[in-house]
């Protein structure tokens, strides 16, 4: 219990801090209503934001386009997950020789960090086809999952390099004195630890993902927030915004709390201390 109330952040007073955080939450949430529901303008937001026969009407509608949101993310997601180790992994190689190859991955990374989200999927799901090459695909849905695969890579091989990079050298040249090659230290040693280690991150990435899919609506994919549109101009009313909304909550906010519980695993290892890292024919370890 001890543990438990300390995460909540509560301390030691108890039921008495437990009722002082409930009655000011309660206070501090009511003032705001109480605020809102006594505004000139209230009676008017409410009808055309918080319409109920709106909502309920268009609420199946906007779940059901959301799977377009989900079909996105998931095929984005397992292409991201691969290229991007493979940009992380080249802009680690050492020696002179694959400087190229260093400078090419650390352009593009650079680039696709820079540039909005929106306009990549502008330039990929309206300009390509425009072009009119023969064999390339035209559907934007395709171009799409390019273009959230492109942007999401870059900031994913940062995080895939931090976690690599903070692994201790001297976890690989242990490797390397046992005589695995530099690829099979990193693939043995280094990476296993490295993955481990920022899987809260990706996470919060993938979130952020997951968000960023509704802004393939622009280009013509109907997926939840089109469909939200739709239901606004066919209704004169703003209230499909807030199912989708809902629809983004009741999805979103599971997956923030599966983060900080991974992060507060995570501690707990590092706490509880070293492990060994086991690679074949050998132990390596202990592992920070």
């Amino acid at each position: 219990m001890r543990r438990r109330r300390s995460r909540l952040g509560i301390g030691e007073g108890g039921g008495r801090a437990l009722a002082i955080s409930a009655i000011s939450t309660v206070v501090f949430f009511g003032a705001i209503a109480l605020v809102a529901v006594n505004a000139p303008g209230w009676p008017r937001f409410q009808d055309k934001f918080l319409n109920g026969r709106v909502f309920f009407e268009s609420l199946p509608l906007i779940a059901g386009a959301f799977w377009v949101n989900v079909q996105l993310f998931l095929i984005a997601e397992v292409l991201i997950l691969v290229l991007a180790m493979g940009v992380a992994i080249l802009r680690g190689l050492p020696g002179p020789v694959f400087f190229p190859v260093r400078l090419l991955s650390t352009i593009y990374v650079d680039v696709f960090r820079a540039l909005p989200g929106i306009l990549v999927i502008f330039i990929l799901a309206l300009g390509i086809p425009g072009l009119r090459i023969e064999g390339l695909p035209t559907d934007p849905f395709v171009w799409a999952v390019v273009a959230l695969t492109l942007l999401y890579t870059a900031y994913v091989s940062e995080v895939y390099r931090a976690g690599i990079e903070s692994v201790h050298p001297s976890q690989a040249a242990a490797a390397r004195s046992l005589g695995l090659t530099h690829w099979q230290a990193l693939r043995f040693v280094v990476l296993p630890q490295a993955v481990r280690r920022v899987i809260p991150p990706l996470l919060n990435d993938f979130i952020g993902l997951q968000k960023d899919t509704a802004l393939v609506s622009f280009v013509g994919v109907v997926e939840v927030f089109r469909q939200s549109q739709i239901r606004q101009s066919g209704a004169f009313n703003f209230t499909p915004y807030l199912a989708t909304a809902l629809v983004f909550l009741v999805v979103t906010i599971p997956l923030a709390r599966l983060v900080d519980w991974l992060l507060a695993r995570e501690k707990g290892r590092r706490v509880a201390g070293p492990s060994v890292i086991v690679v074949p024919g050998s132990a390596i370890g202990p592992a920070e």
